[in-house]
């Protein structure tokens, strides 16, 4: 980097405040008038001048294998100005190039109908953390240079966000890291005091404090403060180039809130280095002259003719030998990304009662094996491995771990590739900085604890939809979730245990984006997994149980099935048109819908049932609104027309209505499902409490078709017997528990 720090830092900084405030003459050829601004001022200035500090100081180490991860995404005219200088814009997009038009292109689309948001998003090179939720980009950092010895990633947070949990968890990332085959990562804390009208407490530590706070997290820390010395340049540049990765450095690098403002605004309210810089330092310029004149004395302090010539370019000092972070690759981790060489199932089918995730963690070790050389898919799970049944996987790979373990333990090594740590959020931002720098990876999860990352998923499929939605980003592999542990059979672990509500928070994502898979036994979880990690820029959700249960499709029937995502399943129907169609999907829904139909064949052999089961919950769906919904008459063949259909679903019923939306007399389903009944009990009796036990689905059969009668009395009677012996025992009876389909 040629030119001098500051004068490199002025243009951004010229570049920043013009994106939030400008719309026309973006180099001040003539004087400001209220007609150069835009109508809506929109952006974080506060954050915007300690970005382009750091970013200064890394174009000056010049180091091309570093990652930026930028917390604070509401800084982004800072990344944008710093793009542009060293080309990456006009190497993505040649309308803003560095030239007058290019310049006046970037001010303008800036916050602007069509353009770029006020945070960093998918659209900007570079980016694959938008920061617009705050606490996830430490741990996205970490997930990034896994696997990448030679990657560095220089993560940003922002001392509001350093407040956050998921940030205060990210702190120990580096004890997951294998020293010889991960990269490294550079936390910087920029601590310029405020959030948006509240100090931070980071803020307010003394130096001491925070020496002491970072130290006992184990890192190095370093503090640079800007704000007592002439010469804030050189500091950080020191305190990087002096950062060897074996003493695990970081920096706390303290600012000016807003540096760079004027101290005041025209009612003499203070703006420097206080909360009022955080968005708009000068909201009022459509209205009000004076501070109208002030923006462009702030604006005019930067000496914009200095740094861009007659015709709008930059000075050809402010882009000479800039490594152009934005280039990196793995920022667009896509083009980086190969198949998974996924393991034919055959050797791993079930023919007989199995445990689906232990069927699939023979499989899914297998993987392990197979990407070996590779190192390019993980498991990241909340400590919940083995308990998920899924140990086979330790076969293959242990689990990362560097310091060293004062105790016992088991498969605990450095270069492990199951990461395993007791914070889903941690998990989550791993995994995420994973695929999105090209490669590939798991998410098994006790079903009630998924929720934890709602927040999170939701920012990762709005990442999604519109990456798709730029020409240049490439597809990354999907996001893969295994929950299981599901509420149905969380006897020893209770109500709190007993929660199906991520899958309706995936029901809200984009149709391009959402998939949503209930497997009923081993072998369709198995081509359900291959599928899905065969897929790229999704977000899949497959729900399966650990316990043995039935094998109730052969591999090739599997296969079928779940290319269908629905269908009827002839061996458990009687023949002819049905009268009533019991449908089902998940596994424990599977077994007392069939269990219901053995009852009804037993007691009311005349009645004509269809069973359908459904591994796609989607499929539901009208084909119009979700691309995996069955044509209309396909979804005849399964649950006829005008027929009622009684459902046991997996989890809140709410979500197969939610589905159905948009399908002719949608009003002829009634679901059965998880209606927030639980306590620590036997599994029928929690069944029974959720009105979902084969009893209650049998006898809602027969009132959609013959009213209230005797027979669905009596189902309710034996229902009620069982509970009374499930509750005298202890334990679910024979009846229930040693229940085989043998018609």
């Amino acid at each position: 980097m040629a030119v001098s720090p500051e004068r490199y830092r002025r243009a951004c900084d010229y570049l920043s405040a013009a994106m939030i405030y400008l719309r026309d003459n973006v180099l001040l050829r003539e004087p400001l008038q209220v007609k150069h601004l835009k109508p809506r001022l929109l952006g974080h200035w506060g954050t915007c001048p300690g970005i382009t500090y750091l970013y200064t100081a890394l174009n000056r180490v010049g180091d091309e294998r570093t990652l930026l991860v930028t917390g604070p995404g509401h800084g982004a005219p800072a990344i944008h100005a710093n793009l542009w200088l060293e080309g990456t814009h006009e190497r993505f997009d040649p309308a803003l190039g560095r030239d007058g038009a290019g310049l006046a292109e970037l001010v303008r689309r800036f916050s602007w109908p069509g353009g770029f948001p006020s945070h960093l998003s998918p659209e900007v090179p570079g980016v694959i953390h938008e920061g617009g939720e705050l606490g996830y980009a430490l741990a996205t950092a970490f997930g990034a240079v896994l696997d990448k010895p030679d990657l560095r990633a220089v993560c940003l947070v922002g001392d509001g966000e350093a407040e956050t949990g998921p940030t205060a968890g990210s702190w120990h990332g580096h004890k997951w890291l294998d020293p010889e085959r991960d990269g490294t990562v550079l936390p910087v804390l920029h601590l310029n005091g405020y959030k948006i009208a509240s100090p931070t407490v980071f803020g307010c530590m003394s130096d001491e404090e925070l020496s002491d706070y970072f130290r006992g997290c184990g890192w190095s820390p370093r503090i640079v403060d800007a704000c007592t010395t002439d010469d804030p340049d050189d500091l950080l540049l020191r305190a990087l180039l002096d950062a060897d990765p074996r003493d695990r450095p970081m920096i706390v690098m303290r600012t000016p809130k807003g540096w760079g403002v004027p101290a005041h605004d025209a009612d003499g309210a203070p703006l420097e280095g206080t909360f009022r810089a955080h968005q708009v330092p000068l909201g009022d310029v459509h209205e009000d002259a004076e501070e109208l004149a002030l923006l462009e004395s702030w604006l005019r302090s930067y000496r914009p003719d200095e740094l861009f010539d007659a015709n709008g370019a930059p000075a050809a000092d402010l882009v000479e030998d800039l490594p152009g972070f934005g280039m990196l690759p793995e920022a667009n981790g896509g083009a980086l990304r190969r198949d998974l060489p996924l393991p034919d199932l055959r050797p791993f089918a079930a023919d007989g009662p199995a445990s689906p995730t232990g069927t699939a963690g023979t499989w899914l070790a297998e993987l392990m094996r197979a990407t070996e050389d590779r190192r390019d898919f993980r498991v990241v799970c909340p400590d919940e491995l083995e308990s998920n049944k899924l140990g086979a996987i330790l076969e293959a790979t242990d689990r990362a771990f560097t310091p060293p373990v004062p105790g016992y333990a088991e498969h605990v090594r450095p270069g492990g590739r199951v990461m395993e740590v007791l914070s889903e959020h941690l998990c989550q931002g791993w995994l995420q900085g994973y695929l999105l720098t090209g490669r590939h990876g798991l998410f098994p999860c006790y079903e009630a604890f998924a929720s934890i990352v709602d927040s999170m998923v939701n920012q990762h499929a709005k990442f999604l939809k519109m990456s798709a939605e730029v020409p240049w980003r490439e597809p990354v592999a999907s996001l893969n979730y295994l929950l299981t542990s599901e509420g149905w059979r969380q006897e020893h672990n209770g109500y709190s245990h007993q929660g199906p509500g991520f899958l309706n928070n995936l029901l809200t994502k984009k149709a391009s984006v959402s998939r949503i898979y209930l497997p009923p036994d081993a072998n369709t979880l198995l081509v359900t997994l291959r599928d899905c990690l065969g897929s790229t820029d999704r977000i899949n959700l497959v729900i399966a149980g650990k316990n043995e249960a039935p094998r109730w499709l052969d591999l090739d029937a599997a296969e079928r099935h779940c290319a269908a995502g629905a269908g009827v399943w002839d061996w458990a129907s009687t023949d002819g048109d049905p009268e009533v169609v019991l449908a089902c999907a998940g596994g424990i829904p599977t077994v007392e819908v069939l269990a219901a139909a053995d009852l009804l064949r037993e007691h009311a052999p005349e009645l004509r049932v269809r069973l359908v089961n459904v591994v796609d919950l989607l499929a539901l769906a009208p084909p119009d609104r979700h691309p995996h919904g069955l044509p209309e008459d396909d979804f005849e063949a399964c649950f006829g027309s005008g027929v009622p259909v009684v459902f046991g679903f997996h989890g809140y019923p709410s979500a197969v209505h939610e589905v159905l939306h948009g399908r002719e007399d949608p009003q002829r389903f009634h679901v059965h499902g998880y209606i927030e009944e639980g306590t620590t009990t036997t599994p029928f009796d929690l069944l029974v409490g959720n009105r979902m036990s084969r009893h209650d689905l049998a006898a809602d059969a027969l009132r959609r078709v013959r009213g209230d009668n005797g027979l669905s009395r009596w189902l309710i009677e034996e229902r009620d017997r069982v509970q009374a012996l499930a509750r005298r025992d202890g334990e679910d009876p024979a009846e229930i528990t040693e229940w085989e389909w043998s018609a």
